[in-house]
């Protein structure tokens, strides 16, 4: 394996960062992860643009481009051989002296890291996950602005955490007044009495790529979407739920706590038409010419 480390592609175990990172001390970084699909990035504008407003929010100045950028993670690709493939990349605010000053940073760190995607088994879209509502709570948006994929992922360790205890796939993480959030790496959708509903931006959440395009399509499917403040019994009584993100897609769920669904009509509509979307977007790539980059002239 290959890792691009600010400016250079080495092998995996040359590619270390020093202790004195403030991404590793503090949590002071930003990151995205993204899906590639026979070559191409998925989306990869939208994931850009959102790791530049991540950088916005925490004062950060991203070393590079977006067509730099973009060099970098095709060519880490290439590096790697890989086609279909699963991306991390990752900018923390660099090296410094210790203490929480940013000054104390005069360069980032820009790490990507990539490696071969494999396919969630396929019993789990024909029967469903496991759900937990977690104790912990989603962080104050009032502390840690949810628009910020940040390195700072405590909060959601700490959720996971309970789920494994408990033998679920995933824990729904409430915010502090005890409506629905998100999960540890996931945005959370349910069907109910005919419409779709997901909970707000209002409701302290990262606003989810996978989940943007999920209710695109359900809205062009004719289908009411709902995005507003929900309870956890407002999930326990929904016909059908299911999860989104950039590499499950939509991954329905069999059970959040002891409550048990069918993987529903609305979930395996949503999941074919999202496949169906995503080789659409490939295709147009792919039919621009031999440049994957999309380098602007």
């Amino acid at each position: 394996m290959y890792v691009y480390v600010n400016g250079k592609i080495v092998p995996s175990k040359e590619a270390v960062v020093s202790v004195f990172d403030h991404g590793f001390l503090y949590g002071d970084g930003i990151y995205e992860t993204l899906r590639v699909y026979d070559s191409v990035l998925f989306k990869i504008d939208e994931h850009l643009q959102r790791l530049f407003r991540s950088a916005s929010l925490i004062g950060l100045s991203i070393p590079l481009d977006t067509n730099h950028l973009k060099i970098a993670l095709y060519e880490t690709l290439i590096a790697n051989r890989l086609s279909n493939a699963y991306v991390r990349l990752t900018i923390s605010r660099g090296q410094g002296s210790l203490g929480l000053d940013p000054d104390f940073c005069p360069k980032p760190t820009v790490i990507i890291i990539t490696q071969e995607f494999k396919e969630y088994p396929e019993a789990y879209y024909k029967h469903g996950i496991r759900l937990m509502i977690a104790e912990t709570r989603r962080n104050l948006r009032e502390a840690i602005n949810p628009q910020i994929k940040s390195l700072n992922f405590l909060n959601n360790v700490l959720a996971k955490i309970e789920a494994k205890k408990q033998g679920a796939y995933e824990a729904i993480m409430l915010n502090e007044n005890a409506f629905l959030a998100e999960g540890t790496i996931s945005n959370i959708f349910f069907y109910k009495g005919g419409s779709l509903c997901t909970p707000s931006i209002d409701c302290g959440i990262l606003d989810g790529i996978t989940r943007g395009i999920v209710t695109d399509l359900a809205r062009q499917e004719g289908l009411s979407v709902h995005e507003g403040m929900f309870t956890k019994n407002d999930l326990y009584a929904a016909e059908e739920v299911f999860l989104t993100n950039t590499t499950m897609e939509v991954m329905p769920i069999s059970a959040v706590d002891s409550q048990t669904y069918p993987v529903g009509k609305i979930a395996r509509l949503l999941r074919k038409l999202y496949r169906r979307g995503v080789n659409a977007y490939v295709s147009g790539v792919k039919a621009e010419g031999p440049s994957l980059w999309g380098l602007e002239e």
